[in-house]
């Protein structure tokens, strides 16, 4: 059984950081592009962070470029997205997912349930 919990979400003031991390099991965590996405209230979800499989290459949102970095622990099966200076507009529920192509998050993708990021100015 297919499993992301994500953790590490809560509520910082502006400027802050927080570092999320995303527990995989049930599949076999280094053979799936991860990702993250955020969801504001009233708002799309959003992609915020990619990283491949076996060369590890990231792509990142331009709202979060040179803030956030997403990284992955392939023998702990944990995804992890580090936030610094974070900003108001970053308030969202922050979700993981798991695909065995990275463009294949929203059709074919395993999620979390999300956690909450609150930053205030």
């Amino acid at each position: 059984q297919v499993q992301l919990v994500e953790s590490g979400g809560g509520s910082v003031q502006a400027g802050g950081s927080l570092r999320l991390s995303c527990a995989a099991s049930g599949f076999r965590f280094d053979a799936y592009c991860m990702a993250w996405f955020r969801q504001a209230p009233g708002d799309e979800r959003q992609e915020v962070a990619i990283i491949d499989i076996m060369d590890r290459s990231t792509t990142y949102a331009d709202a979060v470029k040179g803030r956030f970095t997403v990284s992955r622990d392939n023998a702990k099966n944990t995804l992890y997205l580090q936030m610094n200076s974070l900003k108001p507009e970053d308030t969202a529920v922050y979700s993981c997912a798991a695909a065995i192509r990275c463009d294949w998050f929203r059709d074919h993708g395993y999620w979390g349930p999300g956690t909450q990021v609150t930053v205030s100015s």
